[in-house]
């Protein structure tokens, strides 16, 4: 047994995808996000499973010195566990602070067939964590408290080691710096960003989450969990990056437990039929785990966000079961939880939990929209 997670460095340890995708300067952008203009790193088809090795941000950054090797030997970590390619990122490109976003996402990867009107489904079906440690940050300007925290003029960023507990990984942090006592909590890897190109010819800023994903920060994207993105262009151009070993519906600090994973993504079209009649007109993200489906709302005013989650939530069961508007309504306020996903990322985030299992008992309406079609009643 290990008492330290193994650094995963490029091309080292399990790749188990058909298809293995590095963060590299020629793979990746920093700050930015794809859009139709750009060429894909990889074309893959539908079905296909690809291993990437996403890098995070923290610890490349120019207020952390923009020399991971040097941040996080500050630290106490070994030469050998700072990620090759976080410092041949952070050497080799530049991004205009101001300009743009903290994010690396890597990509595009380009799925044969996929069409604007279709459904990109990703599922998640493996996460590894690339090293054994992690940084939350709070920045002035950003976070939940702007103005109030950080305390003075500088960034913090709050080195946090991972440790094992039994048969359980656990990051920990100090109850007063530099002190003994320590408080725990577990770790749950997911990518906070997940997207796909947006129909435009310039590219989106890395942190405001919107119809093509992006940074959408919702921790429920664990191992099993699906993301469904409505395509804009033809290949969907897809990429993932921000990678988290934990965080908290809100991640209120500005940045959650932020670390690099290898993460093996498989990645399927849904002719936009068969989209129709399993979830209606998807306008944005929505996830489906294996208990819950989980429509999604979004707005600089988080008030907004909450009203177009609930009537993304009202759309999806009256498309998907033909509830009747007053009916979902009032399930939706009896029976189903509405958490804030971010408040941090400019466009805050909201996402409704509807357990699939109270609606066991009720076939999947046919779609309406595309009525010389063949219905699908079930997926």
């Amino acid at each position: 047994m290990h008492d330290e997670l193994p650094t995963l460095q490029p091309d080292t340890g399990d790749i188990p995808g058909d298809h293995y995708l590095r963060s590299t300067p020629a793979t990746v952008m920093w700050g930015r996000l794809p859009c139709r203009t750009d060429a894909a790193v990889l074309t893959i088809a539908p079905g296909d499973t690809v291993t990437v090795d996403t890098v995070s941000h923290e610890g490349i950054l120019e207020d952390q010195g923009k020399d991971p090797a040097a941040f996080f030997a500050s630290h106490g970590v070994a030469e050998g566990s700072v990620l090759e390619d976080a410092i041949e990122i952070a050497g080799a490109l530049a991004r205009d602070p101001l300009a743009d976003g903290p994010h690396v996402a890597t990509g595009p990867i380009r799925v044969e067939g996929a069409l604007p009107g279709d459904l990109l489904k990703i599922t998640v079906e493996r996460l590894d964590p690339r090293v054994p440690y992690g940084v939350i940050s709070n920045r002035h300007g950003k976070g939940a408290l702007p103005g109030e925290l950080p305390r003075g003029e500088h960034s913090v960023s709050v080195f946090t080691p991972i440790e094992r507990r039994g048969d359980r990984w656990v990051g920990v942090l100090p109850v007063v710096e530099g002190g003994e006592r320590v408080v725990e909590f577990p770790l749950a890897p997911f990518l906070g960003t997940m997207g796909v190109a947006v129909d435009a010819d310039e590219r989106p800023h890395s942190v405001p989450p919107g119809t093509h994903g992006g940074n959408i920060d919702i921790k429920l994207l664990v191992e099993g969990a699906v993301l469904y993105l409505p395509v804009q262009v033809e290949g969907a151009l897809a990429y993932v990056g921000d990678p988290h070993f934990a965080q908290g519906d809100g991640e209120v600090a500005l940045t959650a437990l932020e670390a690099s994973l290898r993460a093996t993504l498989r990645f399927d079209v849904v002719p936009r039929a068969e989209a129709l009649a399993a979830f209606g007109e998807v306008a944005g993200p929505l996830v489906r785990t294996e208990e819950y489906l989980v429509p999604t709302g979004m707005d600089r005013d988080l008030g907004v966000a909450m009203r177009n989650c609930v009537r993304a939530a009202l759309s999806l069961l009256q498309a998907r079961y033909g509830m009747d508007e007053h009916l979902a309504y009032a399930y939706l306020s009896a029976a189903t939880d509405f958490d804030i996903s971010q408040v941090v990322d400019i466009v805050c985030g909201v996402h409704a939990r509807i357990r699939e299992a109270d609606f066991a008992a009720i076939a999947v309406r046919p779609p309406a929209a595309d009525p010389g079609t063949e219905a699908v009643t079930h997926d």
